[in-house]
């Protein structure tokens, strides 16, 4: 894949968000819609396509971790708090950055996480389980070794102990367990097909009305000196 190509021969050795769910929609995982804007006017653009509230986040392949360094402006509700924030994440990324991602805001009160890891000895793994800021605090996942079939991934789904939350959820429908057990088996296929990828990590995956869509993700590259 051209993109992961690019990055290796620029020593890059993880993808922007915004590369990390290019290669995840190749491989039909649902997810945010977005643009990288390259100036202010692009932002505006993009901004008037997607519809406000949106979501700004500067993009980098070598900025990991956004929140914690003040690179994501959400609930943007105009043009002029658009520019505010565009501004406000330009200067903090001052010569880090690609662009800023224009991102459509996704509000949904479940939040899943799913990935991909390299084990030594049973090479790609699949993870999936409860999301967001619990993701670490409780560690209620599953794993299943590739590739998976669809069977694996609803036997994941039904693992871990939040699993209720995948069914019908303070009025919101259940989850569309049909796309939950796709994305399980493409990050599988990711894993077995392309060697260079070391882990993908998506972060949340929220769930939209029924339907997961990765709203953060992460595509960490092998080491190529190892």
């Amino acid at each position: 894949m051209k993109i992961i190509k690019d990055a290796i021969k620029r020593g890059d050795k993880a993808l922007s968000e915004y590369e990390s769910k290019l290669v995840l929609k190749e491989y039909s995982i649902p997810v945010t819609k977005e643009f990288l804007a390259k100036s202010l006017n692009e932002a505006k653009s993009f901004a008037k396509e997607i519809g406000y509230p949106l979501v700004l986040k500067g993009a980098s392949s070598t900025l990991t971790h956004k929140t914690e360094l003040n690179m994501v402006e959400v609930g943007i509700k105009d043009e002029a708090e658009l520019e505010k924030a565009y501004k406000g994440i330009e200067e903090r990324g001052k010569g880090k950055l690609d662009g800023v991602l224009v991102q459509e805001m996704i509000k949904g009160q479940r939040e899943l996480v799913a990935g991909l890891i390299r084990d030594p000895q049973f090479g790609p793994c699949v993870m999936f389980g409860l999301g967001g800021i619990f993701t670490e605090i409780l560690r209620d996942v599953s794993f299943r070794v590739a590739p998976l079939e669809e069977v694996d991934a609803y036997e994941m789904m039904d693992e871990i102990k939040a699993k209720k939350i995948l069914q019908e959820f303070r009025g919101k429908p259940a989850v569309n367990r049909k796309v939950l057990a796709n994305i399980l088996v493409n990050l599988g296929k990711i894993g077995l097909e392309i060697d260079e990828i070391a882990e993908i990590d998506i972060n949340p995956l929220i769930i939209k009305d029924d339907t997961p869509v990765a709203v953060d993700a992460l595509v960490v590259l092998k080491d190529s000196k190892k």
